[in-house]
């Protein structure tokens, strides 16, 4: 497998799980919406939470990004994913700030 190949592949699989972990933040923000929460709400933050610990610890970096880096030296945002550059520029701040409504409206319904 080539280069290009190995980078492609990185590409889908990240693309993959950047899908998974943005309906998990979605379906956090519709149960406390809908104030429908159940265990996999919970479960759902603590995937995110569980994310943003890997975050940090690869300097907030994906550790997907990293071993991308070794097959590209682009300097785009999107080098690693298949995302419009903007949005991969801006995806922690968006995601981030959506996850953390959606975590204070769950909170707010179940502390009622």
């Amino acid at each position: 497998m080539n280069q290009a190949d190995k980078l492609l592949s990185i590409k889908l699989i990240h693309t993959l799980i950047w899908a998974f972990f943005v309906a998990v933040i979605f379906y956090i923000l519709y149960s406390g919406i809908t104030d429908t929460i159940t265990t996999y709400t919970w479960i759902g933050i603590g995937l995110i939470i569980g994310e943003g610990l890997v975050l940090l610890i690869f300097k907030m970096s994906c550790p997907l990004t990293v071993v991308a880096r070794n097959y590209s030296d682009s300097k785009k945002d999107n080098f690693d994913i298949f995302l419009p550059n903007w949005l991969a520029k801006y995806n922690k701040l968006i995601f981030t700030s959506i996850f953390l409504i959606g975590l204070l409206v769950v909170l707010f319904r179940s502390l009622r």
